[in-house]
């Protein structure tokens, strides 16, 4: 079985602009499509987890996300790459505590890398959740994977529940690819 890199978007794989609705507002962070080459140069799936409240808040039609993630993917075709899959959960919170489980779907639910996972056939327990939230670290937690936490985005905030830690996505890809050569 595979194993795959679950990456969150907004902090980890793009800035962060809170309540993303405007395609021209996405910018890939600096090194993070040449990471996203790189893992998928080596073998692995790379999988964007995304919870879009913006969505379920009603700030955004599913039709504008996908404007949004054209964007997204554009700018990883211009570093001639790519990602595999997406999955995202259109569900707004109704309480603020990062560790509570709402809904499975919506991280810190291990909802979307379970179906993930099916669907590309991954070994969770060889897989990393990235991500620059809590809620990040415990969906990684809650599927079975190990987490590592970015410190771009939300990152900063974050004191405790991961695995790993790296600055930025592009330092984060050299510890899941070292971790590769010995699994």
């Amino acid at each position: 079985m595979t194993r795959a890199a679950f990456l969150d978007r907004d902090g980890t794989l793009i800035e962060l602009v809170h309540h993303l609705t405007d395609p021209g507002d996405v910018e890939l962070i600096a090194g993070a499509g040449a990471a996203v080459k790189r893992l998928r140069a080596a073998g692995w799936k790379v999988i964007i987890i995304t919870n879009q409240s913006v969505i379920g808040r009603g700030k955004l039609t599913e039709a504008g996300l996908t404007r949004v993630h054209a964007e997204m993917n554009r700018q990883l075709a211009a570093e001639d790459t790519t990602i595999d899959a997406l999955y995202f959960c259109p569900l707004a919170p109704t309480q603020k505590d990062p560790r509570v489980i709402e809904d499975p779907m919506r991280k810190p639910g291990p909802g979307m890398l379970l179906e993930a996972a099916c669907d590309h056939k991954l070994d969770l327990s060889r897989s990393w959740m990235v991500g620059d939230t809590l809620s990040d670290m415990l969906a990684g937690k809650n599927a079975g994977c190990r987490s590592l936490l970015v410190r771009s985005g939300y990152g900063h905030k974050v004191t405790s529940d991961f695995d790993a830690e790296a600055p930025t996505l592009a330092e984060a890809a050299d510890i899941l690819l070292k971790d590769g050569d010995h699994t």
